[in-house]
């Protein structure tokens, strides 16, 4: 198993409870291929360094995890079609 960590910038635009179910959304997607999720870092609300899709605004939000390599291919395409996230990243953390 290989350790990464998921980046989501969530739009500011929606309430608390529709950002949590986001979050809980990615987290699911990482527990149905069998990863293991660390504790997640909300950073809070920061400004965007562009605009996307009009907003100006994101909320950033980082979920360690490990799971098999195939595992990232198959959450991003999750990520991808989710509502509220304007951007996502999953990068690698253990380098070899």
């Amino acid at each position: 198993m290989n350790k990464y960590e998921l980046a989501l910038v969530v739009s500011a635009k929606i309430d608390d409870e529709a950002r949590a179910a986001v979050v809980e959304k990615a987290k699911d997607y990482i527990t149905r291929v069998n990863g293991v999720i660390g504790e997640v870092e909300e950073w809070g609300k920061k400004r965007l360094a562009y605009e996307i899709n009009h907003e100006r605004d994101g909320f950033y939000y980082f979920i360690p995890f490990e799971a098999e390599p195939t595992a990232p291919a198959e959450i991003e395409r999750h990520a991808r079609i989710m509502d509220n996230v304007l951007r996502y990243l999953i990068v690698r953390t253990d380098a070899e």
